[in-house]
């Protein structure tokens, strides 16, 4: 810091000088504090792009997620349908000895009466379930394969099922094959 000298005057009427040493004004400190100010600014723009990029990261991330985890479910239902429906020509099989059974061995009825009962149980588990194939035709739900004239009965009404068919859930494996009137 600089000392102010006071300067005695010689006589009264002379005025006091004071002579001070004057600190220079900071032009560099200024020009450093611009400097150290644009570094921050810039430092702190750096670090909001990195905060936006970590949280649009984190964001896409979560989508990932939810997209892996709802084509992980899809893909475990296409599995079980296909699981199913590979084995809906055994039910088919079942159903045809169920219909055509002698009762001359009822152990070995009893027997096949049981497999059956157990085999549909575990698909009904799965979701499988039989689409009705009585009265009216339903396109969406029905393959008529014969057409048949029937004397009182309305047009388009399911005279026999040829072949069951199956739902898994709420998507169709199989249409009933079914014989209509005309």
């Amino acid at each position: 810091m600089a000392k102010d000298k006071k300067k005695e005057p010689k006589n009264q009427e002379e005025p006091v000088v004071e002579e001070a040493t004057q600190e220079p004004e900071a032009p560099q400190e200024d020009e450093q504090l611009k400097q150290l100010q644009e570094a921050l600014d810039k430092k702190q723009q750096e670090l909001d792009d990195t905060i936006r990029l970590l949280q649009r990261n984190q964001a896409d991330f979560e989508n990932f997620r939810r997209r892996n985890n709802s084509v992980r479910a899809e893909s475990y239902e296409n599995g079980k349908r296909d699981a199913v429906a590979e084995l809906l020509p055994s039910l088919d099989d079942f159903d045809r000895i169920m219909a055509n059974v002698d009762k001359a061995d009822e152990a070995w009825v009893e027997g096949v009466k049981l497999v059956y009962r157990k085999f549909t149980e575990e698909l009904k588990k799965l979701g499988l379930t039989e689409i009705e194939a009585e009265g009216k035709f339903d396109a969406n739900l029905h393959n008529a394969v014969l057409c048949e004239a029937a004397e009182g009965v309305e047009s388009e009404t399911i005279l026999a099922v040829l072949q069951k068919g199956y739902m898994l859930g709420d998507k169709i494996l199989r249409h009933s094959m079914v014989k209509v009137s005309e």
